[in-house]
C-alpha cells in the first residue's frame, strides 16, 4: 500500500498544476477582453466611441421616422 500512496499524491499534484494552468489560460482571455474594453470604453477614445454609437443611434431612428412618415402621410 505505501507504494501506491506516492503516485496518488503525484497524481494529485499534477491535477492541481493543470487546474492552475486552465486558470491561468482563462484569465489570459479576461485580460484581453479587459483590454479590449478599456480601450473602446474608457477615456477619451471611450468618449468618442460612445459618441459615434449615440450619434448612429439618433441618426437611425430619424430615417425610420421619416420613411414612416413619408409611407404614412403618402396616401
Amino acid at each position: 500500500m505505501s507504494d501506491m500512496e506516492p503516485n496518488r499524491a503525484g497524481s494529485v499534484q499534477y491535477d492541481r498544476w493543470n487546474e492552475d494552468n486552465v486558470n491561468m489560460n482563462v484569465e489570459a482571455s479576461q485580460s484581453t477582453g479587459m483590454r479590449i474594453y478599456n480601450r473602446l470604453c474608457v477615456g477619451s477614445t471611450g468618449v468618442a466611441v460612445k459618441t459615434a454609437g449615440a450619434l448612429a443611434a439618433l441618426v437611425s431612428i430619424y430615417i425610420i421616422g421619416y420613411a414612416t412618415g413619408y409611407y404614412v402621410h403618402r396616401c
